[in-house]
């Protein structure tokens, strides 16, 4: 099966996400997502970000309607931070029978290489790249490389964090079940 890794924090998980992963499972040749969850981010602060169990249990909550796309924690077994070649190494040899691609945004594809082993995983995986504004994506790394042109939503998890802690609101920025449980949880309010 072609599966495609969406890598991320997903602090929280958005609308933009899901609109993405969606994209790209009707205009690729991707059968299935799995939203990875990452613990730590070798480029982030884990100051700013909710516990990885409780981002997992918004991604799942967000997804458990779409058999297609499927939230995962494996990551949360591997050493930290989260290193994507480690966590490709480890799926190829636990899922052979899978063939494994990476999505990511055009501001990510600008910084791969600073990723540890990007050559490698620019040489062994296709990537899949959604434009963010402000990022050109220019493939200087001879990647395998797929333009997706899904929809642009100027979203993002900062700006989602930053109105819950204003007191605002984010429906219809996140999906109600998502929204539910983080004023539920009380998360991102501090």
């Amino acid at each position: 099966m072609q599966i495609g890794l969406y890598f991320g924090s997903f602090n929280p998980i958005h609308v933009a996400h899901l609109l993405i992963a969606n994209h790209i499972l009707n205009e690729t040749r991707i059968q299935k997502i799995w939203i990875v969850v990452s613990p730590q981010n070798p480029f982030k602060t884990t100051d700013k970000l909710l516990n990885e169990y409780h981002r997992l249990h918004l991604v799942r909550l967000a997804t458990e309607e779409d058999t297609r796309i499927a939230a995962s924690d494996i990551e949360f077994g591997l050493p930290k931070p989260s290193y994507t070649i480690n966590t490709l190494t480890y799926l190829e040899e636990k899922y052979p029978q899978h063939q494994f691609s990476i999505i990511i945004g055009s501001d990510s594809f600008q910084n791969l290489r600073k990723w540890k082993n990007y050559e490698m995983i620019v040489k062994n995986f296709p990537i899949y790249v959604y434009k963010r504004s402000g990022f050109e994506i220019i493939n200087n790394l001879n990647a395998q490389l797929y333009i997706v042109e899904a929809p642009l939503l100027e979203l993002s998890a900062t700006q989602i964090r930053n109105l819950i802690k204003n007191g605002k609101s984010i429906r219809y920025m996140v999906p109600d079940k998502v929204l539910e449980e983080i004023e539920k949880g009380g998360y991102y309010k501090k």
